[in-house]
């Protein structure tokens, strides 16, 4: 006890700061660092009693934020804030719940586990970082010399708090882990099925191929199928939404606001002989570096600028590219250690294993070629003829450098002279037709000063006001419609179902999902804050929960009607078949029935060649034996037959394998155990979140 009451009396402020720069606040909250008892006006929420304050909860919510914008370098997106603000409550939750269940457990940590933790053999991870020797250990004559620095005792009075409450997780930790067990039966069975395979012949007939006039489906059939699948039409309660949204999108004043600030710049950028500390003290969004760009290198719509004809020194711009504004200081020119080349093509694509039809590309090419030797353009022939994505440009593949095409293919580019029609090349895609049209022998060193450019505060209270003026009239007179277009805004409809995460053209949003919470019809929102727009909605009509009236469904249940009655006809036609002839003979008895393979099926295989998506087939083959004929099955496009041609066990595991499949599963099952073991203690909790009454 002594040599604790030493370190409380002797630790100094800096351990303080080492605590945050590890970002161990959370656990603060678990020691009830921050519990602060409120008045009621001040309870966000309780957990058994066990107040949430506002400004806990506000803090931890600032954190994050922080955080986010110190590792970005701007703020938090509104959408993203929206979602952290339930992670963070529910994470408060979870503390307070972990906390009760320890405190019910009785999990402790001792003094002496303490002093063990600071100055035992293995000691703790923040004071082997900050007290390292530099080869993994600790620093003893540092800790001591901090140990006895006579400052403030605050500090390590907070320091144990974190201490004792990391400990207390561990042990929570180790104790709910240690009911965690994978059996060896049970990695070797997971091994077997993962890799077991199985070679199929099958005989079906697809639903398909039996004419729909050849089955009767009366409207009674309809309303016995819509009967007895009543669940699968059911309907979650669902909202009609009207919407207008405005972008925040930077408007041609915003960039000019950029582009003048970078002007402002030019004179003194021109001047400064540290490059360096001049992009760093004006923010820029390209930080200094010593490297040449080839052409390729950079981005077009710079490079077009800069290789025009640079001179070192020449500063160039501004120039906007997408979201940034550049103002481009040459630095040095020299000759490229590598040319880079800009080309275009024409693909002729054809199987690298199919003689035939690379036969047919190379005479294709050649007669493409001929006909530009001839005159023919380049660009028209490459739209006609080319079968890649490039034929939408006139076969332009743009700049690239050694190493980003296929060998052949790059050799014959960078061998090529300007204007000159070269190939037909041959790669593994097929056959190539290529002229060079630019070629770039020189690198340069530049500085980039960049700048963002962002939606001024002008322009987003603009867009605000603008919003609020169509809420707040439509408000008024009812007629959202109306207002919209009086502001010149298009009205957009969007059906959403209740709880549903992402919406269509808006993203996620939980504040339009606690709008939509209390919404009536006719309801209007307030102007909602989106990462990219400002929106307002209007609830044009609620759905309630239900099910889809038959008249509704009718189209979509008279095809499920249909394949089944004709699976009925094609089941008893195998049948028979396979009864008189057997498998081998079944297909030859059948008219209209494919026999086909189906080899390698494993568990993870989702569809059956020719047959397409069909899990009865795969999981049937995957339990017979080798040899064994399956009964006559209905799937979802056809009925079959099947019979296993072979089985393929997999070689014996390693220990490798099996201890590296024994981590996965038991990671899994751990994070199984621990989400089953929170959402427990949830379900048995008394929990209240009471945010709405703080936050409209």
């Amino acid at each position: 006890m002594g040599v604790m009451n030493k370190m409380r009396e002797n630790t100094g402020v800096v351990l303080w700061i080492l605590v945050i720069a590890f970002g161990v606040i959370w656990v603060l909250q678990d020691a009830g660092t921050f519990d602060v008892v409120g008045n009621l006006g001040n309870r966000l929420g309780e957990v058994n009693g066990d107040v949430i304050t506002l400004e806990e909860y506000q803090q931890a919510l600032q954190t994050q934020m922080d955080a986010y914008q110190r590792q970005n370098g701007e703020a938090m997106p509104p959408q993203m804030v929206d979602q952290v603000r339930d992670q963070v409550f529910n994470r408060l939750v979870d503390d307070r719940l972990r906390e009760e269940e320890m405190d019910r457990l009785g999990i402790k940590v001792s003094d002496e586990e303490l002093v063990d933790m600071v100055l035992g053999d293995n000691p703790h991870q923040l004071i082997r970082i900050y007290f390292g020797d530099g080869q993994g250990g600790v620093d003893r004559a540092a800790l001591q010399s901090f140990l006895d620095n006579p400052d403030a005792n605050a500090s390590w009075v907070q320091l144990e708090q974190i201490l004792r409450a990391q400990r207390r997780q561990e042990k929570l930790e180790n104790l709910i882990m240690a009911t965690v067990r994978v059996s060896d039966e049970e990695v070797l069975a997971e091994y077997m099925r993962r890799n077991r395979r199985v070679d199929t012949r099958f005989v079906a007939l697809r639903y398909a191929s039996l004419p729909d006039d050849s089955v009767e489906v009366t409207d009674r059939d309809l309303r016995r199928y819509y009967a007895d699948h009543k669940e699968d039409f059911k309907r979650e309660k669902s909202y009609t939404l009207l919407y207008v949204s405005m972008s925040k999108t930077p408007t041609p004043e915003d960039t000019a606001v950029v582009i003048k600030e970078l002007e402002g710049l030019r004179d003194d950028f021109a001047r400064t002989n540290n490059d360096s500390l001049f992009l760093a003290r004006n923010l820029s969004e390209r930080p200094y570096t010593d490297a040449y760009f080839r052409r390729d290198e950079l981005q077009d719509e710079l490079a077009k600028v800069v290789f025009e004809d640079p001179k070192p020194g020449e500063v160039i711009g501004p120039v906007v590219v997408g979201d940034q504004a550049h103002l481009i200081k040459i630095i040095d020119v020299r000759p490229a250690e590598e040319t880079a080349v800009r080309a275009r093509h024409i693909l002729f694509r054809a199987p690298e294993d199919d003689a035939e039809a690379r036969r047919e590309a190379r005479r294709q090419a050649l007669e493409v070629r001929r006909q530009i030797l001839n005159g023919a353009d380049f660009a028209e022939m490459a739209r006609r003829h080319s079968s890649d994505g490039t034929r939408t440009r006139g076969g332009d593949l743009g700049w690239f450098g050694p190493g980003r095409m296929v060998e052949p293919f790059e050799k014959a580019a960078f061998n090529a002279r300007v204007g000159r029609l070269v190939g037909p090349v041959e790669t593994p895609f097929g056959y190539h037709l290529i002229e060079v049209t630019d070629r770039a022998d020189k690198e340069v060193k530049i500085a980039d000063m960049a700048l963002r450019i962002r939606t001024s505060i002008a322009t987003l209270n603009e867009i605000q006001q603008k919003l609020d003026d169509v809420q707040y009239f439509a408000g008024e007179n009812g007629d959202f419609r109306k207002e919209a277009e009086r502001a010149g805004l298009e009205v957009k409809t969007v059906q959403v179902q209740e709880g549903q995460e992402f919406i269509p053209g808006l993203g996620n949003s939980n504040e339009i999902k606690r709008f939509l919470e209390k919404a009536e019809p006719g309801a209007i929102s307030e102007v909602i804050e989106l990462n990219d727009q400002f929106v307002v909605l209007s609830v044009e009509a609620i759905t309630p929960e239900g099910y889809r009236p038959f008249e509704e469904v009718r189209n979509q249940i008279e095809p499920r009607v249909k394949n089944r009655k004709k699976a009925e006809v094609q089941r008893r036609i195998l049948e028979r078949a396979l009864a008189e002839h057997g498998f081998d003979g079944l297909a030859a008895a059948v008219p209209g029935a494919i026999e086909q393979t189906a080899n390698g099926l494993t568990f993870n295989a989702t569809t059956v060649p020719g047959l397409g998506r069909e899990p009865r087939f795969i999981g049937m083959a995957l339990g017979m034996q080798e040899g064994q004929v399956s009964d006559v099955i209905e799937g979802n496009n056809a009925v079959f037959v099947l019979k296993v041609t072979a089985v393929h066990e997999p070689a014996p595991p390693t220990e490798t394998e099996l201890n590296q499949l024994r981590a996965t599963m038991l990671r899994r099952r751990q994070n199984q155990v621990r989400t089953q073991w929170i959402e427990a203690l949830r379900a048995e909790a008394d929990i209240t979140d009471n945010r709405n009454s703080f936050f409209q």
